[in-house]
């Protein structure tokens, strides 16, 4: 009897273990994220990044969005510029779980969900950067925070579209 007891204690401590966050729970439990959680909520991209993934997001701290030209975010913040701001957004999702150490060493060229656009991610003795379509490069600062969905890597520029980084 003590058995069967211990086994059903067994059991229901399990079905009560709290879940994994996803990345938008981890992004909006973090005050460094704000202005990116309120970016992928006006862009309604809150529900995919909150589903089965996988997702590797390049994740700028408020920071990076704060360097940006001033009215940058406000104007791509605006209901009429959904788009422009769900592009930006998607060049900083990759639709696989890429952890620091699966990025292969030296210099990359990896597709974002945003399939028109290239990023070179570079990872060498000093850590990971990635160069954008502006020829500006981000620094990885924190790698590898994993959630249920993906894994996040925190960088210290927002990622912009445009020409095809020189990568080789």
């Amino acid at each position: 009897m003590r058995k069967i007891a211990a086994i059903t204690a067994a059991a229901l401590t399990l079905g009560t273990t709290a879940q994994a966050a996803n990345i938008v729970e981890i992004a909006a439990g973090d005050e460094r994220f704000s202005t990116l959680v309120a970016a992928v909520s006006a862009a309604g991209l809150a529900e995919t990044l909150s589903g089965p993934g996988p997702f590797t997001v390049y994740a700028p701290l408020n920071d990076a969005f704060d360097a940006l030209p001033a009215g940058t975010v406000e104007t791509l913040l605006k209901p009429e510029n959904k788009g422009d701001l769900t592009n930006v957004l998607l060049y900083h999702v990759d639709d696989r779980k890429l952890t620091a150490e699966g990025i292969p060493a030296g210099s990359n060229y990896f597709k974002p969900v945003l399939a028109s656009e290239r990023l070179c991610i570079t990872k060498g003795a000093s850590g990971v950067s990635i160069a954008d379509g502006t020829g500006e490069t981000a620094n990885v600062v924190v790698a590898n925070i994993m959630a249920d969905n993906g894994v996040i890597h925190v960088i210290d520029k927002v990622l912009l579209p445009g020409t095809r980084p020189a990568c080789h």
